[in-house]
Formats: C-alpha cells, structure tokens, sequence
C-alpha cells in the first residue's frame, strides 16, 4: 500500500455582481462614507437587495452625514446593473434607508477599548502560493476577476455581471499537484449561443488562469452545467451582507468563526480580530516556522484582551504551537485598539475587500510583512 495521502479539495468564488457580493459592496463602501468623515464613527451597515428594491439597515454613531441611496445606486452601476435585463436597473430601482443608532450598551462597551461582541476569528496561509493562500481559492478569485475584466472591457461583450467558479486541485501529501476539475457558470445576454460561451469561456477564462496548474493532464470543465443563465443579479437571486464568508476567507482551508465582516468597522472583532489572525499566520509562515498555520483568537464583549491565543502549525512547526502562540502574545498588541492601530484600520479601505476575497491581496495592511516581527519570531 502506498503511504502518499491523496485527496482533492475544492473551494469557490464568486463575482462582484453575485447578489450577496453587492450587498457586502455596498455595506462596505456605506462604511467607508462614514469613516472618511468621522474615522471613530461605529457602524454595522447590512443590505438586502432583491428585485428593484435595495433595503439599508443596521446601526450608526458618527458624527458625519451620508446619503447611504446615492452611495448605493453608484455601487450598484458601477458593478453593472444598469438594465432591467441585467437583473438590475440602478436608476430605477427603490432605495430604503433603515439605519439608526447603535445601542447605547454596545456603544459604552467599546468606549475604553473593548471588543464590540463575544467571538472567535479564524486566520490562516500557507506556502501554496506566493500570496500565502491555498491555491483553489486564489484560483477561484482568479477566475472571477478576469471574468469582471473581460466583462468591462467588452472583450466578451455578452457576459453579464453574475457569476461563479469552483476549482478542485489534487493534493498529495497536503501538497497541491494539478487542478482536476473547473466549474464557471456566468450570467450572459440572451443573443450568445451556449456553444459561443463555452469556447470563449474556456480559451479566455479558464485556461490563462489555470493552464500553469495542469501538468499536462486533462481537466474537467463543467460551464454554465444547468445551460443558459441570463435571468442573474438580485432579480435571480436575493443578496444578503455576510453570506459569503467562506468565498470571503480561505475557500474551506480553515475553520471560520462565523462572523461576517462587510459593513462593519474595526471596533467589531468579527473583522478586525479576523485581519490580525490572518496576519499572524502570515507571518508564522513567512518566518518559517511553518509550512502552515492556523491562528484562532477569542473575545468577550468590554473586554480589551483575547480570552484565548491559538496556534496550529498543523504539524509542520519547527517550534511548539504553544510557544509561538506565547511570542504572538508577548509582541503583537491584540486588543481592537492595538489591532486598528498596527494595521490602520480607521480608514476608508473597505469597498475594495468585498469581492474577490479579503485575503491574500497586496494592497490592504494586514497582508504586509513586518520584517521586525519575523525576526522576532524566528
């Protein structure tokens, strides 16, 4: 019997136009309206998007004013939706704001520093790709990113803004070897015959991104499977903030603690606690302490301090889980006001974060590399 430990493992993305995606846009970019003002401003922004009709709620205590309806009908444009046969039309559409103050006991407890709710945030990376990320969800993000691009720039003029992939990759000895299947479903007009989209989808799409990652062998390929897809976007399909958390994070690689992060500012753990942790376990592995690593941190509401430091270096540490969970503690500031501080998150950053994964991407803080704290690691 072989002893190679064999497995595939497969993890999605979705585009900026899915439905959920558009409604964590806009909770984002409502959150940003905020923070440009007012960067100590509390907010917790959700949206429901359906069939000509977007609904913001949730909670605010800024001093700052925003006109949450134009801040939403200019998301909703820019990603697209400026038709009825899109799935949605900007200009026409209903725009209900719901948002009022936050709780005043909520409010007092994170006046000295206190996390803004009980949780636990899940970070994590791995040397399977530069950015430190498992290979099928930064494939998958691929993906949907030259979808979006073709899109736009009209190379592909019949795609519309909804859409999905899903990348499977054989692993050996945890290690990934080759991508065995790809599934892209894309929302498109009507005039595009199934047979036109799935060569173009395949030459333009599917093979740029993953072509390096075949070794040569043959790939499944499962495109727009349930046939024509033009009824898409919130018409199709309602969108909820925070329900695309896994396609958010690591594809499935880690454990999430179920929180949501879109609309939320840095006083909410849910986010900021999630960007340390994934910034701890990048550095654990950029320090080479491990090939992978796990970072699990916990909150009570009020309450400045993590209850709890977790580190799973999954067996390939070359120091104790313990011991690096102790230097973590003893050198990084892990309360929301030191977190906010280290990574600057009191600013207008957040739009960008609510598609195509708020990971493994160079240009927000938490995924820069602070030379002095791998050294402190090592």
């Amino acid at each position: 019997m072989s002893n190679t430990r064999r497995f595939q493992f497969t993890s999605e993305s979705v585009s900026e136009g899915h439905p959920d995606k558009v409604a964590d846009q806009i909770s984002d970019a409502v959150l940003d309206a905020y923070l440009q003002q007012d960067p100590d401003a509390k907010v917790a922004c959700e949206v429901l998007i359906t069939t000509g009709q977007c609904i913001i709620a949730g909670e605010v205590t800024a001093n700052a004013h925003v006109d949450t309806k134009a801040i939403a009908k200019k998301v909703i444009t820019d990603i697209g939706y400026v038709h009825p046969d899109f799935g949605f039309d900007a200009a026409s559409a209903n725009y209900v704001d719901l948002l009022h103050e936050q709780s005043r006991e909520i409010n007092f407890s994170v006046q000295d520093g206190g996390a803004g709710d009980q949780g636990l945030m899940f970070g994590y990376a791995c040397n399977e790709t530069a950015a430190l990320m498992p290979l099928p969800i930064y494939l998958s993000h691929q993906l949907m990113r030259l979808q979006a691009d073709l899109r736009k720039r009209k190379i592909l003029p019949w795609l519309l803004p909804d859409a999905k992939s899903q990348v499977t990759l054989q692993y050996e000895n945890d290690k990934p070897v080759r991508v065995t299947k790809v599934v892209l479903s894309t929302q498109h007009q009507k005039e595009v015959s199934q047979e036109e989209l799935r060569r173009n989808v395949s030459e333009q799409i599917i093979e740029p991104v993953i072509g390096p990652y075949t070794k040569g062998s043959a790939v499944e390929l499962l495109i727009n499977p349930s046939g024509n897809f033009t009824i898409g976007g919130p018409h199709g399909d309602t969108g909820l903030t925070g329900r695309k958390i896994i396609v958010d994070t690591y594809g499935g690689s880690c454990p999430h603690g179920g929180g949501a992060f879109s609309g939320k500012d840095p006083s909410k753990v849910d986010r900021s606690a999630a960007y340390m942790a994934r910034y701890i376990a990048k550095h654990i592995v950029a320090s080479g302490l491990a090939d992978r690593a796990t970072v699990q941190l916990a909150y009570a509401i009020g309450v400045a301090e993590p209850v709890s430091v977790y580190v799973n270096t999954h067996g390939t540490g070359v120091r104790e889980d313990e011991e690096i969970a102790l230097l973590i503690q003893q050198h990084v500031d892990l309360t929301p006001n030191g977190i906010a501080t280290r990574l600057q998150l009191k600013r207008a950053i957040y739009q960008p974060t609510a598609a195509y994964g708020h990971f493994g991407r160079a240009e927000f803080p938490w995924e820069l590399i602070d030379e002095e704290l791998v050294r402190k690691l090592r």
